[in-house]
C-alpha cells in the first residue's frame, strides 16, 4: 500500500482546521474520524485496536464523530433496493477487510446520530464504557444487520454490558451537552486538512475527503489525524498497522518504545484477549492473540463473513448469543 499523507508543520491556519495543535500540555494526540455505522471504520478495528495497544499512555486518543448517515439525507425511493445495494457494497467492504457482515441486512440506517451521541455520552463513564458501547453500535450493523439508528435502538443494544449505567447512559445522550459535542464533531469532520483532499493510492479505499450532498468535504471514514507540537500527519482510508506506526515514527522520532513494532508484537495469550476485547473478530484475534485458538469458553457467533467470538461474560447479555 501507499504511504500515508504527509501533513507539514503546525501553522495557524492548520490549527484552525484541525491539523496542527495539541493540548496545553503539547501531547501527542491521535484523532480517530469515524462513524460506529461506517463499514470501513468496522473493518479497520483490529490494526485500530492493535494501534492503541501499542502507544504510549501519553498520547490521547481522541474520536470524532462525523455522521456518516445524516438527518438531512434524502430518503431512498425504493428502500428495499437501497438496502440490497448497500448489502452487496458492505460485503464488497469485507472481502477486502476479512471483518463479518451480517448474514441479512435488514435497512440501510436512517442516520447515524443517535448510534453518535450514545457513544459520546458513554465516554462520560470511563474509556472501558466507552469502547463496550462502541463496539455494540458498530455490531448492530455489521453482526445483527438491525442498525442502531433511533435512540431506542442504539439504547436496546447495549443494554447488559457489565458495569455500564444505562440509566445515565439515556439521560446523557439526550442531554444539550452531548449535542453540543456532536455537532462540533460533525463540523470539524468537514473541515479537513489539505492534504486530506488528496490520497494516496495503493488501498481499496485510499482515503480521499468525501464531498457531502451540502457541497461541503468530509474527511473519508476511517482517517487518523496525528498530532504534535513539531506538526501533523494524515493517514486516510484503510491502512497497515506499519503504515500507521511508520507515519507516527516519521512525526515523533522514539515515541514508540523500541521503535516501530511489527504486527504481531505485544500479541497476548488467547484466553487472557478475549477477556481483554470481549468481542473479536478473526483478523482481530489474529493481529491480538497468540496460541490455540478458540479458547475452551469462547461463544463463537456466525455472520455472513465469518464469525464472532465473544467472552462468555460478553455472550451472556448480547443480543447476537441470544438468537
Amino acid at each position: 500500500m501507499g504511504s500515508p499523507a504527509v501533513g507539514g508543520p503546525a501553522t495557524a491556519r492548520a490549527a484552525a482546521d484541525g491539523g496542527g495543535g495539541t493540548g496545553a500540555d503539547g501531547a501527542v494526540e491521535v484523532v480517530e474520524y469515524t462513524d460506529p455505522l461506517c463499514p470501513w471504520s468496522w473493518g479497520a478495528e483490529p490494526v485500530l485496536r492493535r494501534l492503541r495497544a501499542a502507544l504510549p499512555d501519553r498520547v490521547r486518543w481522541r474520536r470524532v464523530y462525523a455522521i456518516l448517515f445524516d438527518h438531512d439525507d434524502d430518503p431512498p425511493p425504493d428502500p428495499a433496493a437501497e438496502t440490497a445495494w448497500y448489502a452487496r457494497y458492505v460485503a464488497g467492504v469485507t472481502e477486502h477487510t476479512g471483518a463479518p457482515c451480517a448474514a441479512r441486512l435488514s435497512r440501510v440506517a436512517a442516520s447515524s446520530w443517535p448510534a453518535s451521541l450514545v457513544a459520546r455520552a458513554a465516554e462520560l463513564q470511563g474509556a472501558r464504557a466507552a469502547e463496550a458501547v462502541l463496539r455494540r453500535l458498530r455490531e448492530t450493523v455489521f453482526v445483527l444487520g438491525e442498525p442502531a439508528d433511533t435512540a431506542e435502538l442504539a439504547l436496546a443494544a447495549v443494554r447488559g454490558l457489565p458495569g455500564l449505567d444505562l440509566r445515565r447512559l439515556a439521560a446523557d445522550a439526550a442531554s444539550a451537552q452531548v449535542l453540543r459535542q456532536v455537532r462540533a464533531d460533525r463540523a470539524e469532520a468537514r473541515r479537513p486538512v489539505p492534504e486530506a483532499l488528496s490520497a494516496p493510492a495503493g488501498s481499496p479505499h485510499p482515503g480521499l475527503a468525501k464531498e457531502t450532498a451540502d457541497g461541503d468535504r468530509r474527511y473519508a471514514l476511517p482517517t487518523l489525524l496525528l498530532r504534535a507540537p513539531a506538526g501533523y500527519r494524515v493517514v486516510p482510508g484503510w491502512r497497515t498497522f506499519e503504515e500507521y506506526t511508520a507515519a507516527l515514527d516519521d512525526l515523533c522520532p522514539g515515541l514508540l518504545a523500541g521503535g516501530v513494532p511489527p504486527p504481531d508484537a505485544g500479541r497476548l495469550p488467547a484466553a487472557t484477549a478475549l477477556a481483554r476485547y470481549r468481542s473479536l473478530t478473526d483478523p482481530e484475534r489474529l493481529l491480538l492473540a497468540e496460541g490455540p485458538w478458540p479458547p475452551p469458553d469462547a461463544v463463537r457467533v456466525e455472520t455472513g463473513n465469518g464469525p464472532l467470538w465473544l467472552h462468555p461474560a460478553e455472550a451472556a447479555g448480547h443480543p447476537a448469543a441470544r438468537r
